[in-house]
């Protein structure tokens, strides 16, 4: 039976672990020299979790809905509280926080603006020829 002493080394600054001693290679060695080697050697200590910081998470739903008439009102809710409900809010302003927001936000957004935009000026054009066809009116009644 073969068993490998190690010379005493001087003290090192250094924490580290000690290293293990290299395991012996003799093919001779039986069962009785693997346990002695293995005695030797230092258990490792269990691996230390990280105590890393929780982010807390602050979680806000902002609501922003619109009419064809476009209207818009904002309500912020948190958890189940409300923080702020039934504010109105300029198109423009919603078109430009949605394309601060993110450019997927903006597209559908500035859309239904559009859309909201082209049917007053619709109804606009409707009024006009309604209030045209009114002042004929009176002007005939005046002769």
């Amino acid at each position: 039976m073969t068993v490998d002493t190690l010379a005493v080394e001087a003290p090192s600054d250094a924490l580290d672990t000690p290293e293990a001693p290299a395991p012996t290679s003799a093919p001779d060695a039986g069962p009785v020299a693997d346990a002695a080697v293995e005695a030797e050697k230092p258990k490792k200590a269990p691996a230390k979790k990280a105590a890393g910081k929780k982010t807390k998470t602050l979680e806000l739903t902002l609501t922003v809905t619109g009419t064809a008439d476009g209207e818009w009102h904002a309500e912020l809710k948190q958890g189940s509280t409300y923080l702020a409900r039934g504010l109105a809010v300029a198109a423009a302003a919603v078109s430009r926080a949605a394309k601060e927001l993110h450019e997927d936000l903006s597209t559908p957004i500035d859309e239904v603006i559009e859309a909201a935009r082209e049917q007053q000026a619709a109804k606009v054009a409707a009024l006009e020829a309604e209030l045209e066809a009114a002042r004929k009116a009176l002007a005939d009644l005046a002769d």
